[in-house]
């Protein structure tokens, strides 16, 4: 019997099944697809529909300047516009800011970034490595923007986590 657990980026699938293959993401928090989960099928538009909330927050090193976060923000807002599947825009909206906060809880998080997709095969697409190997079967947009702002992240410098909503 499988017990299904909403994780980081993706599924996290409990299996004592042989045929699984895992793979590990985050914080090593093992991720398993299913043999018949093929990537066409995982990251399709209508794969698991409804709304997806992807919360994405970024700890920067020291040495990243105010000028280099600004640029970090713009690319990332700009993806709403860049991020295409055939053609097509497939991200519904992107919301993000800098730490506001006085509760002094924020654990050096700089900026915050909440993106809205209409399925969960819309945030597989988007999401991609290390989850989706195959660039056929991701965003290379994304993918891109995951290069251009690693350098400028602190060790564990991104958390993830991503929700089913109602809205």
């Amino acid at each position: 019997m499988h017990q299904f657990i909403k994780a980081t980026a993706l599924l996290l699938f409990l299996t004592p099944s042989a045929q699984a293959q895992s793979i590990w993401h985050g914080n090593h928090i093992p991720v398993t697809l299913q043999q018949d989960e093929k990537p066409e099928i995982f990251t399709a538009p209508d794969y698991k529909p409804g709304v997806i909330r992807h919360i994405v927050l970024f700890r920067y090193r020291p040495d990243v300047s105010d000028a280099q976060r600004m640029a970090v923000l713009l690319r990332f807002r700009n993806m709403k516009h860049t991020a295409r599947r055939n053609g097509e825009p497939y991200i519904v909206s992107i919301h993000a800011g800098r730490q506001n906060s006085f509760e002094n809880l924020g654990q050096g998080f700089d900026q915050a970034f909440i993106v809205k997709f209409r399925s969960e095969g819309d945030r597989n697409y988007y999401v991609g490595t290390p989850a989706v190997i195959d660039p056929a079967f991701y965003d290379p947009e994304h993918q891109k923007f995951k290069e251009f702002v690693a350098p400028l992240l602190a060790d564990r410098g991104s958390l993830v986590f991503d929700f089913v909503s109602d809205k």
